[in-house]
């Protein structure tokens, strides 16, 4: 196959003045599709995100023998038939880690036998917490010992569930994954996170948010600690917010060029860990400030450096890590070890590629010390890691003759992002 061209990322020498409307969050999308495969009727997911990620998720649900009919502005689900006879299908996860982290516990559910395979990065990222917790809940699985992809499902369309020990370090998406299937447990899930502290702990706040909206019970009162009642999953149509991950590069945008993004329809109240940005903005000198249903961000003069614990919104590192190679003054992410277990390992891929152009990085033990430094242009390798070509393109605003390896691989959370990139700077 090919090697796609490089792109050559837009460069921006005055303060932007722009707003942008975002896509659809992934991180929701893709468990509105779930939860709506597992329902006890039909469903409709309004303006849903059609990327690589939830065109995966939505290709696995319907090899497990839902029905998902996708429209343009809206995704109507049929769940899962109860008596869906015996069979065996694959299941392409892509790069995924919802698809690849969510889905196995569903195919055990089911009378299946569903083999589960993934891009050739993906065959590296952590999967053992999934293989291992399956076969505590008394789950056939079929890994040769790998402890990652591919690996076989054997489903009986039963599994009895009870009390559960976890360690989630490494992802919080084995938490959501089991959330998720705990109502369809004969017993339902006494679920502890055993461990170092779990990471990305939004994530999990949403998958307890839009289970209870369909009914289901969740005591989360004790930390770590997640207690699910066996019973069924209500039926519920829902809008899918703007992926607030997603604005991170528009709100970075603001910020280096010293100028003003406005983003459209920015949630009041959200467990996206992209909400983040608002406070991330702030400290690194920028004005957030609500508009309506927008929030608009601005900046003016030098940015200063900052310390912070990205712990539980580690996705947001690498464009964080861009606005910081472009401020005045040092910055330390701390928190986000379990990044190295992302798409790629994102602190030794930050590191490399901004050194790479003259910046001064020193990884951390969990995290990054970045000192600013003249930047020149070159080649930012994206890893096949979609946050990672948002920070080159945020580096690219301020450094001329950047060039992105790969800029297609945002099609995993936003296809049309070079678009809206180049719109915004015209």
């Amino acid at each position: 196959m090919n090697s796609p061209a490089p792109w050559l990322a837009p460069r921006c020498t005055t303060p932007l003045d722009a707003r942008v409307r975002l896509p659809g969050s992934k991180s929701l999308t893709n468990r509105l599709l779930v939860l709506a495969a597992i329902a006890d009727g039909p469903s409709v997911i309004a303006r849903p995100l059609d990327s690589r990620d939830t065109t995966l998720m939505a290709d696995a649900l319907e090899a497990l023998g839902a029905t998902i009919e996708r429209g343009d502005d809206a995704w109507t689900v049929t769940p899962i038939p109860a008596d869906a006879p015996p069979r065996n299908a694959s299941v392409d996860c892509g790069l995924a880690g919802t698809v690849m982290r969510f889905v196995p516990a569903l195919a055990a559910l089911t009378a299946a036998t569903v083999t589960f395979d993934g891009d050739e990065r993906a065959r590296v990222r952590p999967m053992a917490t999934t293989i291992d917790t399956l076969r505590a809940l008394g789950v056939t699985v079929e890994d040769d010992g790998r402890g990652s992809l591919p690996f076989t499902v054997h489903g009986t369309g039963r599994v009895k569930g009870g009390p559960l020990e976890v360690d989630a370090s490494a992802s919080s998406q084995f938490v959501s994954a089991l959330l998720l299937a705990a109502p369809h447990l004969t017993e339902g899930l006494d679920l502890r996170h055993v461990g170092p502290p779990l990471p990305s702990l939004p994530h999990v706040l949403m998958t307890v948010t839009e289970l209870r909206r369909r009914g289901v019970v969740v005591d989360d009162s004790t930390p770590d600690r997640w207690t699910v009642a066996p019973g069924p999953v209500a039926a519920l149509d829902a809008e899918v917010e703007a992926d607030l991950s997603n604005a991170g590069a528009f709100v970075a945008a603001a910020l280096v060029t010293g100028g003003s993004v406005r983003v459209e329809a920015w949630p009041e109240r959200t467990e996206q860990a992209g909400d983040a940005w608002r406070s991330i903005a702030a400290a690194f000198g920028g004005t957030v400030e609500r508009d309506g249903t927008d929030l608009v961000v601005s900046a003016q003069g030098p940015l200063t450096g900052v310390e912070l614990d990205l712990h539980d919104v580690g996705e947001l590192t690498p464009v964080v890590a861009a606005v910081a190679a472009l401020a005045e003054g040092p910055s330390r992410l701390t928190g986000i070890a379990h990044l190295r277990g992302h798409e790629t390992d994102r602190l030794a891929a930050l590191a490399t590629e901004i050194t790479k152009l003259g910046g001064d990085v020193t990884e951390l033990d969990d995290g990054l010390e970045i000192r600013p430094r003249p930047l020149h242009g070159g080649t930012f390798a994206t890893y096949d890691d979609h946050r990672m070509a948002h920070a080159g393109a945020v580096l690219g605003l301020r450094v001329p003759d950047l060039y992105l390896d790969d800029v297609g691989t945002t099609a995993k959370t936003w296809p049309g992002f070079a678009d809206a990139w180049k719109e915004l700077v015209s």
